[in-house]
């Protein structure tokens, strides 16, 4: 899965439970994670069959979501989006802080790469 994909699936899949901590208070952005902290996350949702097969989804209700278009297939994004968000919070808030910090994350570093890859990890055990 490319980063940007992951970033801003995830952060559309986790909007409404944000939107609703932070309305009114001024936004702070996540942390940037560190790669101790992403290899954790990957480590975690791996090995937990669970956790895993909530990812997997996750990760297919975001290539379903990138193929709509969003001025004609409004009524399915929306539910698209419930079924996301409810996949999300299976993944625990380790996984959406990660998610959430890897905004902060330029794609096209060594450090975006390396994280691309580390995640990437996950998608392979998607079948």
């Amino acid at each position: 899965m490319k980063l940007k994909l992951a970033i801003a699936v995830t952060l559309f899949a986790v909007a409404p439970a944000f939107a609703q901590g932070q309305m009114g208070g001024p936004q702070q952005k996540p942390a940037k994670p560190t790669k101790a902290q992403v290899q954790k996350v990957v480590q975690d949702v791996g090995s937990n069959k669970p956790k895993l097969d909530a990812y997997c989804k996750l990760a297919k209700l975001q290539q379903e979501m990138g193929q709509l278009d969003e001025k004609k297939d409004i009524k399915k994004l929306q539910d698209l989006s419930n079924q996301a968000d409810a996949e999300a919070q299976k993944l625990g808030p380790d996984f959406e802080k990660v998610m959430d910090g890897l905004d902060q994350v330029d794609e096209n570093s060594a450090e975006g790469k390396d994280f691309a890859a580390t995640l990437a990890s996950l998608d392979a055990k998607c079948k």
